[in-house]
């Protein structure tokens, strides 16, 4: 038997086995080194003792504990409080409580404020209890409307559920008709008929069907609607996926419909242009098929509705179908508590000030109402509709626009109703000092979720992947299925042909997904996005490569691999000596280019004499950031007593391997 299948016999990681394997002088040299039968028995046995062992141990341990030493009780008094005053009041060492910072995934340094839930939970990894009571309010209304939200939020009161219009979000490839289903859709409207039509478009509009409403979000297409899942706002209930009789599936196609399986909301979708000649409904049924989405008519689940944006055939069945699949989803909120919404969008407008569209999720907004969006405060000045026409008052489902906002809100962005300004203003004030607090290090890595997974945190491992050519595609599509995965459910969200994209990167972010290349880069775009959000691009040039990395990330022992690279050489012309700066090597880039604080190499006449790292660089008395090739620069290390002219520095970095 393998090592690693005992492993799996044993229900432990295999480099604990490995371990214990070398505690009883059993020699193997990896995960798939085989054991005879007599050293399995053997090693089941002992193994079997050791746990026993063990576990006597830790209930002595325990019981003495809990005999002699009780757990501490500490007082938090104020909801937010430094790294270094926690380490006071806990009456621990500051490196000790840094090294669980570090343990739970926090990046903080001593002066760094977190707030009273992550101080409780540092506590209790050092078996300490700590207890923070918030401070009672003077004003009881306060206490009272604030109870009403947590109510709100919760959605305990039953009773007051009413049913609320569906929000729906249309997507779809970009030449498939759907900004023309969006038009045929508003003619249909009732609403907008004895309105006299669309006024103002502000992002999101409603239409009413046999006396129901849908509100319909006008984005731009998945993009935006994965861009608001990344800043943790679920806006839409149901997405219409857009796909032309004529044509069928595209890759932009293949992209919506994976971002809103991501989401995990369900797709109806709509067969437009079916008034072409060349169109072909069972075509595109069956190209759909092979992406999960299955036509009712052929023994599936999926909604599909043959329509024609341009002779408005299918429409009423369309907005039919939404409401039944709305009525499955049973949409309801509370019109009754301090409103909430979620903002879609927002600009700067010279006349009327900050300007927000907001979909009302529960409660009922009025002008009057005073409150917070994020850390922004403000009071209720003006509703308009999604006709452009002055109302008093939103209910849940109803886009509007806002306006008496301190600033433009992020799309994506929560509003809450508050029930004075004094209110508002306290809120707004603690989610600032929150947003101080510690940030918790959420990269998306392989290995960042490799360790999650061997924690037990992650039950699913999303994956992301782009490749060259079709050929490639399918066989690492084929060898990733093959991985053994017990613990963790392997999901392949999005997968296709070409280089890795800005909606790559959005959808990995708001999934929490790897995104691997092979054969292929990540654009420009891609790879800024990827850099701000904390998420690793992984690319490679052979397939076996990629299917390796993933087994160690499911198996929980993935550990990134880095190498020094060569990325400059410069020759010392001069050597100045300065007494503020110490001494200056006057030098001429030959090669690549030369980065402050990178470390570097001194060669003379080709061999190694020392490394050192790059203090600074100048350029006519400039301090500059980096020198690139074919340019001079003055040159001033950490260690400069070694340099002589005709010297030469060789600028180091340090690379993560398998990466183009």
């Amino acid at each position: 038997m393998k090592v690693l299948e005992l492993a799996k016999k044993l229900r432990i990681p295999v480099q604990e086995l490995i371990l214990f394997l070398k505690d009883v002088d059993v020699k193997v040299k990896s995960p798939t080194s085989k054991l005879d039968d007599k050293t399995v028995s053997t090693v089941k046995e002992l193994w079997a003792d050791n746990r026993a062992e063990k576990a006597e141990k830790a209930a002595a341990e325990k019981a003495e504990k809990d005999q002699n030493n009780e757990q501490k009780e500490v007082q938090l008094n104020e909801p937010t409080i430094t790294v270094a005053k926690l380490a006071q009041l806990l009456d621990l060492k500051l490196a000790q409580v840094m090294k669980i910072f570090l343990q739970k995934g926090l990046l903080v340094n001593l002066n760094s404020e977190i707030d009273s839930e992550t101080a409780i939970l540092i506590a209790k990894e050092a078996d300490i209890n700590l207890k923070f009571e918030k401070k009672e309010k003077n004003d009881q209304k306060i206490k009272n409307h604030l109870t009403k939200i947590e109510e709100a939020e919760l959605e305990d009161n039953l009773d007051e559920l009413e049913a609320r219009p569906p929000l729906v979000t249309i997507m779809g490839h970009v030449d498939h008709g759907k900004t023309l289903l969006l038009d045929a859709i508003r003619q249909t409207n009732v609403v907008a008929k004895e309105a006299g039509g669309i006024t103002q478009h502000i992002g999101a509009y409603q239409v009413k069907i046999k006396k129901r409403k849908i509100t319909f979000l006008d984005t731009p297409g998945h993009e935006a609607f994965t861009a608001l899942r990344l800043r943790g706002a679920q806006v839409t209930d149901i997405a219409i996926l857009v796909v032309a009789a004529d044509e069928g599936i595209k890759p932009q196609t293949v992209e919506a419909l994976n971002h809103a399986k991501a989401a995990k909301i369900p797709i109806i979708v709509a067969i437009n242009k079916i008034d072409r000649p060349e169109a072909n409904i069972d075509q595109c049924k069956q190209q759909l098929a092979q992406y999960d989405l299955l036509a009712e008519d052929w023994g599936g689940k999926t909604v599909m509705v043959p329509v024609s944006a341009k002779t408005k055939v299918g429409i009423d069945d369309l907005l039919e179908m939404i409401l039944i699949v709305a009525d499955m989803l049973e949409l309801k909120a509370n019109k009754k508590c301090p409103a909430q919404g979620i903002i879609i969008e927002s600009r700067l407008s010279k006349q009327k000030g900050p300007v927000a569209t907001l979909l009302v999720k529960t409660g009922t907004l009025k002008t009057g109402d005073c409150f917070i969006i994020g850390t922004k405060i403000g009071k209720v000045r003006a509703l308009f509709n999604d006709l452009g026409k002055p109302i008093k008052s939103a209910e849940p489902g109803m886009p509007v626009e806002i306006l008496g906002i301190d600033g433009v809100p992020e799309p994506g962005e929560m509003l809450k109703v508050y029930i004075s300004e004094k209110a508002a203003r306290e809120a707004a004030e603690k989610k600032l000092s929150v947003a101080k607090a510690s940030k918790k290090l959420s990269s998306v890595s392989l290995e960042t979720l490799s360790k999650q997974i061997e924690e037990g945190d992650i039950k699913n491992l999303n994956l992301i992947i782009k490749a060259d050519v079709n050929g490639s595609l399918d066989a690492i599509i084929a060898s990733i299925k093959q991985i053994p995965a017990e613990e963790v459910n392997i999901n392949i969200l999005h997968a296709a042909t070409g280089g890795i994209n800005e909606n790559d990167i959005m959808l990995a972010k708001a999934s929490q997904a790897l995104v691997l290349g092979f054969g292929i880069k990540a654009s420009l775009p891609a790879q800024k996005i990827a850099e701000e959000e904390n998420i690793t691009i992984k690319t490679y040039k052979i397939i076996y490569k990629i299917i390796e990395d993933v087994e160690k990330v499911v198996k929980g022992m993935f550990k990134i691999e880095y190498e020094i690279v060569e990325i400059g050489k410069a020759e010392i012309r001069q050597l100045f000596h300065y007494s503020k700066v110490g001494q200056i090597a006057g030098s001429y880039i030959t090669e690549g280019k030369l980065i402050r604080n990178f470390m570097v190499k001194i060669l003379r006449d080709g061999k190694e004499i020392g490394e050192t790292k790059i203090d600074s660089l100048k350029r006519f008395k400039e301090d500059i950031r980096e020198v690139a090739n074919g340019f001079e620069c003055g040159v001033v290390l950490e260690k400069s007593d070694i340099l002589k002219e005709g010297d030469i520095i060789v600028c180091l970095e340090k690379r993560q391997k398998n990466i183009l």
